[in-house]
This record gives C-alpha cells, structure tokens and sequence, in this order.
C-alpha cells in the first residue's frame, strides 16, 4: 500500500514539474515598419498586421513577436540571448547584429523573432520585457 502511495505522490510530482514548452517559430524581416516593440498576436488579422505570415494554431496558442528596427542596409537579425520567466515577468535579453561586411542599401525594413506559446500559459497582466545585454530596454508590453 504504501508503494502505491509513493507511486502516486512521484506521478503528482513529475506532472507539476512540467516545463512549459515556448518554441521560436520564425526570425526574418518585415515591411512593416514602426520602432522596437514587442507585440502579443491571438488571431492571424494581427500576425498580418505585423507584416508576418505563420501558421500558428491560434486556439491552443499564441505569439510573441519581437520587432527591431527600422534599418536601410541588409543583413541586420536578430539574437536573443536568454528568455527567462517569473509569476509576473519575462525578461527577453536580445540585441540585433549587424551583417558582417556592412549589407547591401535595401528597402526599409524590420528584423522579427517569433516566439509560440501555450494558450495554458497565458496570464491577463503578465509584463514582458526586452532589453540588451548591457540592460538598456528595448520594448515592454503587458498581456492584455
């Protein structure tokens, strides 16, 4: 009897363990243009918005999209360096890197990630932040 109880506190355990599971879609660029910012996306009429086309499967999830720039030369992406999460925070640290041999002039553009997260994570008032490295800020928004 009291193997089954431990087999259950250990199965209880392991459950409340779980990790939520946050996967980068996608980084590339877009047209739209606007300044940094992070922005929340719960349908594909706001994906559009941002000049980003993905097939998120928006009833079980949904997007984190940071945006950096406008910039006039290509080349520039994006790195992100951690992602880390509290009850009330998640702290993005990222930085663009420029191209290596200066880019090619080009059409006005912004570097995006785009990150997919579970609907069972999602928390009205949650603050999500972005700064560099060196913790100057970026973009913040909060989920609405």
């Amino acid at each position: 009897m009291v193997k089954r109880w431990w087999s259950v506190a250990l199965l209880l355990l392991l459950v409340g363990c779980r990790e939520v599971r946050v996967k980068t879609y996608a980084q590339g660029t877009t047209e739209v243009l606007g300044r940094d910012q992070i922005v929340i996306v719960r349908d594909d009429s706001q994906l559009a918005r941002v000049g980003i086309k993905a097939a998120v499967q928006f009833r079980g999830e949904f997007g984190v999209v940071l945006l950096m720039g406008p910039h006039d030369r290509s080349g520039y992406k994006q790195v992100i360096e951690s992602i880390r999460a509290s009850i009330d925070r998640v702290r993005v640290v990222a930085f663009e890197e420029p191209p290596p041999d200066g880019g090619e002039p080009s059409a006005a553009y912004r570097s995006y990630t785009l990150w997919i997260v579970p609907n069972s994570v999602y928390r009205r008032g949650i603050r999500v932040e972005v700064v560099t490295p060196s913790d100057e800020p970026i973009a913040h928004t909060e989920l609405p």
